[in-house]
């Protein structure tokens, strides 16, 4: 990365940094552009070129995060079974989502408009996840793989559903761990 380019990052990095700290502080609603612009230290259309409004600071993945889950992915062994792959991915890539997660979540329940957008949240990292796993697939069997892929992704949204509001964040990976291990083909009903 040159230069140009890791200014380029830390601004944009800056501008969500204010977001995420304003938006916590006095809430999405009562936040605007203009406010996290100057919490960033940059002009409103300086904000514009880095987001597409204020709900991108929260939902917009940081430039480098799709290298990370695309890293998560290939360290996953050629050997190793399809559903500790999934496993190991999806629990590192809600790991990486400790410091925003716990305040999407309350912005989805105070904001309407902020739960609508979010709807296209981590939208690049399933279509990732699902060209991985297709990837993976080996033989005529195109099916099992992907199944074992939504089962995972149920597995993720029940966690994630379930998870009380008053829990912190671990309590969430833990809920995540049980819910992928009781929803592992094969594994005991309890």
């Amino acid at each position: 990365m040159n230069l140009r380019e890791r200014k380029k990052l830390a601004t944009w990095r800056a501008i969500r940094a204010a977001a995420l700290r304003l938006f916590d502080e006095q809430g999405y609603e009562a936040t605007t552009v203009e406010q996290i612009a100057e919490a960033a230290n940059v002009s409103r259309a300086t904000f514009f070129n880095y987001f597409a409004g204020k709900d991108a600071t929260v939902l917009d993945q940081d430039p480098e995060e799709r290298l990370d889950w695309q890293a998560l992915m290939a360290e996953r062994p050629a050997d190793e079974p399809l559903w500790d792959s999934l496993t190991a991915i999806l629990t590192g890539f809600c790991g990486s989502l400790r410091d925003r997660m716990p305040l999407q979540r309350r912005l989805k329940a105070q904001s309407p408009a902020f739960a609508q957008s979010a709807k296209r949240f981590s939208e690049q990292f399933f279509t990732d996840l699902r060209s991985w796993v297709e990837s993976r697939a080996t033989g005529a069997d195109d099916l099992t793989p992907v199944l074992r892929m939504n089962l995972a992704v149920a597995a993720m949204t029940t966690a994630y559903e379930t998870w009380p509001a008053a829990e912190p964040f671990d309590g969430f990976l833990r809920r995540l761990d049980r819910c992928l291990r009781e929803a592992e083909p094969g594994a005991p009903v309890e």
